[in-house]
């Protein structure tokens, strides 16, 4: 087996539609989340197929990023490195939420009510520590980093121009979903 650009390209172009897909199935009729919920088996499914697609996403973005590096520039630099911290932040919160809020739903479900607070972009009643940092990274680094990496592809006119427009609104646009 031989390793050529071509072919990690299209690999890491399948990750990314991939990471698109499951983004999108995750969302569609979403459990309440509660103490409750987190302690079923289609929470424990959801977050793992989440905790996927963020592994996915980055190895999609890494590679956009690696084949269109000269032509970004500077600016898409900036939006991968950004991306790459807001995947991560939200990889460590996918793997939180899947192995470590079942646990505590059971002997303390008012903390777990108030980190899904805080993760749906409300404000938490008490103390969840540093892991408001963490939620916060993951929100600033996906939607900042979605932005200018997707601004310096349109601006390179490396891309579909709509892919790359896509891009950098769409990751921006997920502040809606916390409305909704």
């Amino acid at each position: 087996m031989t390793i050529t650009t071509t072919g990690l390209t299209r690999a890491a172009a399948l990750a990314a539609a991939a990471a698109g897909a499951i983004f999108v199935a995750v969302q569609v009729n979403h459990p309440s989340m509660d103490a409750e919920s987190v302690q079923t088996t289609e929470w424990a499914v959801r977050n793992s197929a989440k905790a996927l697609m963020t592994v996915l996403a980055l190895a999609g973005i890494t590679g956009i990023y690696l084949r269109q590096r000269r032509e970004v520039g500077v600016l898409g630099l900036a939006g991968y490195l950004l991306f790459a911290v807001g995947y991560l932040a939200m990889f460590s919160v996918e793997m939180i939420a899947t192995t470590v809020l079942p646990t505590l739903a059971r002997t303390d479900p008012g903390y777990v009510n108030d980190v899904l607070a805080a993760a749906a972009g409300g404000v938490a009643q008490g103390d969840i520590g540093a892991l408001q940092t963490v939620l916060t990274l993951s929100g600033v680094g996906y939607m900042a980093g979605g932005l200018l990496l997707g601004t310096a592809l349109f601006r390179a006119r490396v891309l579909a121009r709509w892919a790359s427009l896509l891009l950098a609104v769409g990751t921006v646009g997920t502040a809606a979903l916390a409305v909704l």
